[in-house]
């Protein structure tokens, strides 16, 4: 049963929370945001891993723990239809394809990448691996824009999105799970990849492609890597988050590790006075500011969005935005609004971003500068669930 908040909630002044130390303001220049709606997206116990959206049209795509795929309205947080088909865990969404907005590209560990028209809710490709093999992470790009790459078990496929025809398959240069690949975004024909086994490995994509002539670097991160993105100027520039939270950054067109945050949860925690910082979700980069964030949160579902200074090694900034009151339990994923906009602190009056967790709720936070930084402001309509004890440690995404 599906349950749309298909209207702006009601949110009241939390003046009387906030003199606690639990909600007072992390820093003076901290902006708290206020949460328009919250939807739960069923009645059972399923996570809401990943959300997923295309710039050209409406629509939220929200992977569950219960191998679903659904999809939601932004404006309304109307559900909408759901695009079923997996018999095993969801790993990543994306609409990932050039020139088809309306695609939605789905792998999962029973070892298929699927792709589906969100018009119609229909499966319209299937790919499966030629061995079983799970799928942890997949990229489209290449220098035609038609490769498909999906990381596995210590494996790297490669597919023909015309033909749906595995065309290569990359065994030697990772030992362990595959967690992530990714296109570079100014050199289509770059891929790197990133291991469980401690190991980000840069690959040219060109031509026949294997581990003995198409490996040009290896960096070794030093253990597990969770999930790795791009930022800077020219997108030179990699943030590695690990399965230990940890956060480095590195220069990934000379394999060169620029500066490493060993303790990263305590040098974030230190910034605030609230709940000690449990995990990290995710990081964002604005393009316009030229500004990194590291998106760290806490057992009982608080984010914070705390600034890298990538100039001075081992500093991290207080949180510049709190997003509190939302969730009950770990959060899994970010969507920031903000991408395709000015960043954090020049957002104009409008929705900021999403986030979905394992209290199996999606979380629309509204953008209001309005908002006074001594102040928490939660929704008074919550849909609750019934109570459930839950461990603070995120599992693996795998």
């Amino acid at each position: 049963m599906e349950i749309a908040a298909e209207v702006e909630m009601d949110i009241f002044d939390g003046t009387a929370a906030a003199s606690s130390s639990s909600f007072s303001a992390a820093s003076t220049s901290s902006k708290r945001l206020a949460i328009k709606n919250t939807i739960q997206t069923n009645f059972h116990e399923d996570y809401v891993f990943q959300i997923a959206s295309s710039p050209e049209i409406s629509t939220l795509a929200v992977s569950l723990s219960s191998n679903t795929i659904k999809l939601y309205s932004p404006a309304t947080g109307q559900f909408i239809g759901e695009c079923k088909g997996h018999i095993s865990t969801i790993h990543e969404i994306s609409f990932g394809v050039p020139s088809s907005p309306h695609l939605l590209c789905s792998c999962s560990s029973d070892a298929t990448v699927r792709m589906w028209d969100t018009r119609t809710f229909k499966q319209v490709s299937l790919i499966k691996a030629a061995s079983y093999q799970e799928i942890f992470s997949f990229c489209v790009g290449g220098s035609s824009t038609n490769l498909l790459a999906g990381g596995g078990k210590s494996q790297i496929l490669f597919w023909d999105l015309r033909s749906s025809k595995q065309v290569a398959c990359l065994e030697e240069s990772h030992m362990d799970d595959v967690t992530q690949v990714r296109f570079t975004p100014n050199q289509q024909n770059k891929l790197v990849s990133s291991s469980v086994d401690g190991l980000l490995c840069l690959f040219d994509t060109v031509g026949h492609i294997d581990d003995d002539n198409h490996l040009e670097s290896v960096m070794n991160v030093g253990t597990s890597v969770g999930k790795f993105g791009f930022f800077g100027e020219k997108n030179q520039k990699l943030w590695c988050l690990t399965h230990i939270e940890t956060l480095s950054i590195w220069d990934w067109r000379d394999g060169r590790r620029d500066i490493n945050f060993e303790d990263t949860r305590t040098l974030a925690s230190d910034q605030w006075n609230l709940d000690h910082i449990d995990y990290f979700v995710d990081c964002y980069y604005s393009e316009t500011k030229d500004r990194l964030w590291v998106i760290g949160g806490t057992g009982a579902g608080t984010l914070g969005y705390f600034p890298i200074n990538c100039t001075v090694p081992g500093v991290i900034g207080s949180p510049e935005a709190i997003l509190e009151g939302g969730h009950t339990g770990v959060v899994r994923t970010v969507l920031p609004v903000s991408m395709t906009h000015q960043g954090i602190l020049t957002e104009k009056k409008g929705v900021f971003g999403w986030t979905g967790g394992e209290d199996g709720r999606l979380c629309c936070w509204l953008s209001d500068e309005n908002l006074a930084a001594n102040k928490s402001w939660v929704s008074s309509t919550f849909v609750m669930k019934s109570p459930r004890v839950r461990g603070k440690n995120r599992h693996l995404p795998y």
